[in-house]
């Protein structure tokens, strides 16, 4: 049975995912692997396949950029692939991000019903932090999760658990709102309740078919019918 947040009265925090959450930051990836590429003098990646490739963390995304251009030489390429990766994504990081629509009216109503908010994402911390920053929602957000903060990343529950720790609440207390299968399973993991949305990356895969609480088309709608008790 679905549970809205409204009737979860013990829900008291949202840990919110970055990329395919908030923002659409598939032009900035697209970009910086095209870069990587183009400097090691490897053949480009086809039309859509980042899109497929991302929400398992930049260093994912790398090895499979390189699997796919030049199969048998990841292990050997990966290094220098990574490094040029950082390098360049630093350089694009948010250029071609745009807010979701729906997202700033979401957080808004989040924040005025009470709730703790924090950003749990793979993108690597600095990125994270400045690519907020940018997009004006840094001062949003309580604590700012990013991938390289921990050991483990999403889709382990470590960096949740962690989160859920920082702002001494059980995790069950905890609202997960993410994009992908990666979210969804950390949720679980560790007993968080999730939603997931619809936009999103995902690995090419449906959301609809990935176990939540619910699935919405915009942040807003989501908060808006979890605070009023719709679907």
């Amino acid at each position: 049975m679905k549970m809205n947040l409204s009737e979860a009265g013990r829900l008291q925090a949202c840990m919110v995912d970055l990329d395919g959450t908030l923002a659409d930051t598939l032009p900035d990836f697209e970009a910086a692997v095209a870069r990587l590429l183009l400097e090691l003098s490897l053949p480009p990646l086809a039309a859509g396949t980042v899109g497929q490739l991302v929400g398992k963390g930049g260093m994912h995304l790398v090895r499979r950029a390189l699997e796919i251009s030049t199969p048998g030489r990841a292990d050997e390429l990966f290094e220098a692939a990574w490094n040029a990766y950082q390098h360049h994504y630093a350089a694009v990081n948010g250029q071609g991000a745009r807010l979701y629509p729906g997202v700033p009216q979401g957080l808004e109503r989040l924040r005025a019903a009470g709730w703790r908010l924090g950003c749990v994402t793979n993108k690597p911390q600095g990125m994270a932090e400045a690519l907020l920053a940018q997009l004006d929602l840094a001062q949003r957000f309580e604590l700012v999760y990013g991938g390289d903060r921990f050991e483990r990343r999403k889709p382990d529950p470590y960096p949740l658990l962690r989160a859920c720790e920082a702002l001494d609440l059980p995790p069950a207390s905890v609202l997960m709102i993410g994009d992908s299968r990666n979210d969804a399973e950390a949720a679980h993991a560790a007993g968080c309740r999730v939603r997931l949305l619809t936009y999103g990356y995902n690995h090419g895969e449906p959301i609809e078919a990935v176990a939540a609480d619910g699935h919405h088309d915009s942040l807003d709608l989501l908060v808006r019918a979890a605070l009023g008790g719709g679907r």
